[in-house]
């Protein structure tokens, strides 16, 4: 297998499928609609989903949507590792991924100030978007 570009992290065939699914899907998908998916070009198991993305989430590639259960391609250039935050339409399930740096700096301090070390941190906003309120 060849080498990824410096920067980029080494997938196998089956992670390079798993992220593609999600960067083409319009939205958040669950492990078993990326697992159907794959399904269609050949046989595939759910542990070899759920594991494809862990990899791809450890990567900064995908981010878990706990509230959904569910997966979206990271679509936004951050740090790896700082504050990302999705507002979901609770209407026609439109998710928007964005960090705030003035949240990420006060939770840092939060952090440091009471000695957590968050592994992770990820804010999922629920309500309506600005096309299905109008």
């Amino acid at each position: 297998m060849p080498r990824s570009q410096p920067g980029q992290p080494d997938l196998n065939a089956t992670q390079k499928r798993v992220h593609a699914i999600l960067l083409k899907a319009d939205g958040p998908l669950s492990a078993y609609a990326v697992l159907d998916q794959m399904r269609a070009e050949g046989p595939v198991t759910p542990p070899t989903v759920y594991r494809s993305l862990d990899r791809l989430i450890d990567c900064g590639l995908v981010h878990r949507l706990e509230s959904l259960n569910a997966y979206v391609a990271c679509r936004h250039e951050h740090e790896h590792g700082s504050l990302v935050a999705f507002a979901i339409c609770e209407s026609c399930g439109t998710t928007t991924e964005f960090t705030d740096s003035a949240v990420d700096t006060r939770l840092k301090a939060w952090s440091d100030r009471t000695r957590f070390h968050p592994s992770r941190t990820t804010i999922e906003i629920r309500g309506t978007c600005a096309a299905c309120a109008a």
